[in-house]
């Protein structure tokens, strides 16, 4: 994990490889490290998502943006996300509209990522 300030945030960042966030702990335990990090953004590769997180019906993608709105951490997802999105309008729309409202992201890479930060 790097941390480093991008446009006045302290951003966490995962790297690629590591394990993959599939459970709810899983995603406390990142935003855990948050706080001991003083970050304020975490930056996670689409990669490094459960397939559940991509299909809404699961509500696994709600309950994560949940627990970050939770504990007023923003989260961006970077990465190509074109086949899961190929697969689900709904997922389509939940994108657009989380983009649009700008408190998480989705990012297709570091510059838009930089940019959203």
């Amino acid at each position: 994990m790097d941390v480093r300030e991008i446009n006045g945030q302290l951003v966490m960042e995962y790297p690629a490889d590591g394990p993959v966030l599939a459970t709810v702990p899983d995603v406390i335990d990142l935003i855990g490290e948050t706080f001991g990090n003083n970050a304020t953004v975490v930056v996670v590769p689409a990669s490094r998502l459960a397939d559940d997180f991509f299909r809404l019906r699961t509500g696994f993608a709600g309950e994560v943006m949940q627990k970050f709105q939770n504990y007023r951490k923003r989260l961006i997802i970077v990465g190509d996300i074109s086949a899961h999105l190929a697969e689900s309008k709904a997922l389509h729309d939940f994108v657009g509209e989380t983009n649009r409202v700008g408190n998480h992201c989705f990012a297709d890479g570091r510059e838009a990522m930089e940019a959203a930060v």
